[in-house]
């Protein structure tokens, strides 16, 4: 089923403030809350969608990628990386969206527990990718240093905060008795502290471990561009893992340049090819094509091969190769090419005529673009 656009699920226009996104996301997350909503898959379905969208509209970055590039400018799966909404998520990152450290489960007297669901740091790696891996899309496999949970560690419950996260103090004002609440300092929150661990664990029970993971790369990505997978971050005890937050560097190309989701070649021919016509080689992403120039093709004109150029990321269409023609001019000419040339330079064929001549280079570029 196709993704929504998230400013319709939102129920905001493009033009939308951060504000006023915020109070939309407000309230259909009242709306759809499942201590709502108990037992209601379809109310459960909509809060995590809200969520989803509300999580890229609310930060300035992705917003601005998926304005350009839609669901695949944010991993292609909302917001979360592609890993699907679960609750945690959204308690652990929107949880205060009402104001205050309860979260959702203290604004509606429960539901959603007390202590926020802590998540592990992100990790951001570099990729960079060739133009034919940019127009097709490639699954790459990187080596990456993570902090998981070490093998055989036990956790107990803390004795600070006996398992809450939370420590509650009391404070006496004018208007009487007013508890407070903070995230503990001895478990960080999580409501967990270390009773077993190996030798190579840290206190946490945490050790570093190099993973290969195994990254599908969509086409049509761009320099700059921002991909993410949900949990292959940083693990944390009593939490949920970070994201692996993917960097795309596009090398540049030593023949082909891109422009959008086209691509665009020069091509030299000589005065001769030009003049006669000839069928010539060219480079495309896909390898070498054969293409034709016609009899009396000018400086200038341009040539498209449809279909040759890069994948746009928002659905199945392709961009075009536009092949740049430019006639060769000789700078040394031997005394016979010389003699031969002088002959023709009276001729009418060989004086310029540009009242005959095709379209002029804004003319065709109109016709392209």
């Amino acid at each position: 089923m196709a993704k929504r656009d998230y400013y319709e699920v939102l129920g905001v226009t493009k033009s939308a403030s951060a504000d006023e996104i915020k109070k939309a996301y407000r309230k259909l997350a009242i709306q759809y809350h499942p201590d709502k909503n108990p037992d209601n898959p379809e109310a459960e379905d909509k809060f995590k969608e809200a969520a989803e969208a509300y999580e890229v509209l609310s930060n300035p970055e992705k917003k601005q990628r998926y304005d350009q590039f839609g669901h695949q400018g944010v991993g292609g799966a909302g917001g979360f990386g592609g890993g699907g909404m679960n609750m945690e998520d959204i308690f652990s990152q929107f949880g205060d969206i009402f104001g205050g450290g309860g979260g959702f489960g203290s604004f509606f007297g429960g539901g959603g527990g007390g202590r926020r669901t802590k998540k592990g740091t992100n990790l951001r790696v570099k990729m960079k990718l060739t133009l034919a891996e940019i127009a097709n899309g490639v699954e790459k496999k990187i080596k990456v240093k993570r902090h998981l949970i070490a093998d055989g560690v036990t956790f107990k419950s803390c004795s600070a905060c006996h398992g809450s996260g939370q420590v509650k103090k009391v404070v006496n004002t004018m208007l009487g008795q007013m508890v407070s609440a903070s995230t503990c300092g001895v478990c960080g929150g999580s409501g967990q502290i270390v009773d077993k661990k190996p030798a190579e664990a840290d206190s946490r029970g945490l050790v570093v471990k190099e993973e290969v993971i195994s990254i599908n790369i969509p086409g049509g990505v761009a320099e700059g561009m921002q991909l993410s997978m949900s949990g292959k971050g940083n693990e944390i005890p009593g939490g949920i893992a970070g994201d692996l937050l993917i960097v795309i560097e596009e090398i540049e190309d030593s023949v082909l340049q891109r422009d959008g989701n086209n691509v665009i070649y020069d091509l030299y021919v000589s005065f001769v090819d030009a003049a006669l016509g000839a069928s010539i080689e060219v480079p495309t992403i896909e390898g070498k094509v054969k293409i034709k120039i016609d009899q009396g093709t000018q400086s200038g004109k341009m040539l498209r091969l449809k279909g040759k150029g890069i994948k746009d990321i928002n659905g199945y269409s392709k961009g075009d190769q536009l092949i740049m023609v430019n006639v060769w001019t000789p700078t040394h000419l031997s005394r016979e090419e010389k003699d031969a040339l002088e002959a023709l330079r009276d001729s009418e064929n060989f004086k310029p005529d540009p009242g005959n001549s095709e379209k002029s280079f804004f003319d065709k570029m109109k016709e392209f673009f």
